[in-house]
């Protein structure tokens, strides 16, 4: 009995050794693996953003993020803006509606013909462009009577918003002593506009009778207001 019992304690402790050993054996490894996934996590990103499938793909979407967002920021819609607006863009002829459109009597005495002064004010919020001859029409108790054009060189300008520009409506007076022709109103028609305005007249009640052989009015470019024709 004594022989078997020191046969199971040697057994009993063989067996413990052996299971000591086994668990260290394992808590080594244990200690290895957390490691493992770390340094391969550390140094896979260095190693993928080189590398084809996964490394390719962020490093694809990372680029693509990049441009997008530089395209949105900087490339893409302010400059596409700055050239539609700046560029591209052209000043528009001015039109009746954007015209504040008034008219003054200019005569100075001693001068040969009276002289009516048209003053066009760009009041649009833009730049734009008037050049030409106005059409202008005076309207009287013998019915419409149509300006005739000076024949002086028309300039184009850019007429500023908030700015004025002017032309002058010439028409002789009446000497006859007669009641002459009685002058109701001014219409006047921008250049390259087909929409008029009717203004009160400010000059001379009436102009002289004529033979009808030509008209007695004359008007000038716009930019070249002034006394005479």
């Amino acid at each position: 009995m004594r022989v078997h019992t020191l046969t199971f304690a040697a057994l009993a402790v063989a067996a413990g050794l052996s299971l000591t050993a086994c668990q260290n054996d394992n808590a080594g490894t244990g200690q290895s693996d957390p490691s493992s996934p770390s340094t391969v996590s550390s140094s896979g990103g260095g190693s993928d953003s080189g590398s084809s499938d996964q490394g390719g793909a962020k490093n694809s979407a990372g680029t693509s993020s990049a441009t997008n967002s530089g395209a949105t920021s900087s490339g893409g819609t302010g400059t596409a803006a700055g050239t539609g607006s700046n560029a591209n863009a052209k000043v528009g002829k001015c039109r009746t509606d954007e015209l504040e459109i008034t008219a003054k009597d200019n005569t100075i005495d001693g001068d040969p013909d009276g002289t009516v002064v048209v003053t066009l004010t760009n009041h649009s919020g833009r730049d734009c462009t008037v050049s030409g001859y106005a059409g202008v029409d005076l309207k009287t108790n013998a019915g419409s009577l149509s300006a005739k054009r000076t024949g002086q060189q028309a300039d184009s300008a850019i007429l500023k918003n908030g700015k004025s520009t002017y032309f002058p409506v010439n028409y002789p007076f009446n000497k006859s002593g007669g009641s002459g022709v009685r002058i109701t109103g001014l219409v006047v028609t921008p250049p390259d506009e087909t929409k008029s305005v009717t203004l009160n007249w400010p000059g001379a009640a009436t102009l002289p009778v004529t033979d009808g052989s030509g008209s007695p009015v004359k008007v000038g470019p716009v930019g070249s207001a002034g006394q005479g024709g």
